[in-house]
């Protein structure tokens, strides 16, 4: 697991950056949060507008700093990277906000609310970043969540390992301090209820209620098979106690090649797990998880399953899972850019014994989500349509963000969706009060 830096290291590395007149890094940073300005202004010893810098750029710049993939986005734009390495940005990143806690540095003032409500839908990142942009320019702000704490997927998706609750609770102190209020245990679940706020005293809404219905693998699900969400929420949600149960000493399959798939598998063996696979179809260099977490699952004695197919689970006479199906792949001849795909080779098929599985190959929106808002265009997925450009929907005061528009997405783009509706928001709204 990467360990954090402490102030030596991250100035140390913050030393290496070449000052780049144009940055490009903060070109390759979705929310904006330029870090070309925040490692200046630490290489000058001027910490604490370094921070400012974070926070004001990216409510969450701290949860980004660590949960971000910067090897493919700022990192990967760094000039430093023709000379030895690119700068470990999300590392400074990280350390910047977390040493202007421990200092007990404050970079938001509570502002007066004066101006309209506005409902936010969702307590994930779209909806916090949202929701404290439009506090910082007086707007009262409610955010509703179905579950009992705030966070999303930054709560309910990451484990703890890789993200504490603490420096969840951290970041989440710094909107509340904005005065944004919440109303947990408060889903918005009615036919047009999203839409009827509009209409119980809330001048604008917006929509971020993410993707929590996980994709099914098979059209059947025996017992012992689950997805990534109910897995990885089980501190939250009260069963984590049955999921220790269900891990200690087992042999568990986790289906997937992302970065949830390999939190999974992280967590399975933080669990007791005997032995953890990880399935995947296409290649090692094909997951799509970051290099530095595949190289983490290797170095955590997880076993990768590459080139191997799921076709079907095989169960007892009980209905319970007893391993996996299996048909070996190759990858399709190169052809251009294209990515390379799977081919099923003939009468490969073999079975893994384990006795537990993990579905971890993405989220979808729940099947009747539209009628939350009836007013909304929605496409063929049920993801709601809005332009990224302003956040819009097709319904006027609707606005929309994260990923029940994009699809599934990174967590900073979330934060910049936020920031953008924020703006579209105040735009609207100021037209509306002139």
């Amino acid at each position: 697991m990467n360990q954090k830096y402490d102030f030596t290291q991250a100035l140390a590395e913050a030393d290496r950056c070449l000052l780049c007149h144009d940055a490009p890094c903060s070109k390759g940073c979705p929310a904006n949060t330029d870090p070309g300005k925040f490692i200046k202004k630490f290489r000058m010893q001027n910490i604490k507008g370094a921070v400012r810098t974070i926070k004001e750029n990216n409510i969450l710049g701290g949860a980004c700093g660590i949960l971000c993939p910067t090897s493919k986005l700022c990192e990967k734009e760094c000039a430093s990277s023709h000379l030895d390495r690119p700068i470990q940005i999300g590392k400074i990143q990280e350390f910047l906000v977390r040493h202007g806690r421990d200092i007990g540095f404050k970079v938001f003032e509570k502002p007066e609310a004066t101006l309209e409500k506005v409902a936010v839908i969702g307590a994930g990142p779209a909806g916090l970043s949202c929701g404290a942009e439009l506090a910082k320019k007086g707007y009262n702000v409610t955010i509703f969540e179905k579950m009992g704490e705030p966070g999303g997927v930054l709560r309910y998706g990451v484990p703890s390992y890789r993200f504490s609750n603490e420096y969840l609770k951290a970041e989440l102190e710094d909107i509340i301090s904005l005065g944004v209020k919440f109303e947990c245990n408060h889903p918005i679940k009615e036919e047009g209820e999203a839409e009827d706020l509009l209409t119980k005293g809330f001048n604008a809404v917006f929509i971020a209620t993410g993707l929590w219905d996980a994709v099914d693998i098979f059209d059947k699900k025996p017992e012992g098979v689950y997805n990534s969400v109910e897995f990885l929420s089980s501190p939250h949600t009260g069963r984590l106690d049955i999921v220790k149960e269900w891990i200690k000493d087992k042999k568990v399959a986790v289906i997937g090649g992302g970065s949830v798939a390999m939190d999974c598998a992280g967590y399975a063996v933080t669990l007791g797990a005997k032995d953890v696979y990880l399935v995947y179809r296409r290649s090692f260099c094909q997951m799509p998880a970051e290099k530095n977490e595949r190289i983490e699952s290797l170095e955590n004695n997880i076993h990768f399953m590459i080139l191997n197919q799921p076709k079907d689970y095989v169960t007892d006479v009980n209905g319970v899972v007893t391993g996996i199906k299996l048909i070996r792949t190759e990858l399709a001849p190169a052809q251009g850019s294209q990515r390379r795909s799977p081919l099923e080779i003939k009468d490969s098929e073999w079975i893994l014994d384990i006795d537990l599985v993990v579905e971890a190959i993405g989220n979808k929106a729940f099947e009747n989500s539209n009628k939350l808002y009836p007013g909304v265009d929605v496409d063929s997925r049920k993801l709601i349509k809005a332009s990224l450009s302003n956040c819009r929907t097709s319904k006027q005061a609707i606005f929309a963000g994260g990923d029940i528009v994009r699809g599934p997405s990174l967590v900073v783009n979330a934060v910049q969706d936020g920031k953008t509706a924020a703006s579209t928001i105040d735009s609207y709204l100021k037209q509306r009060r002139d």
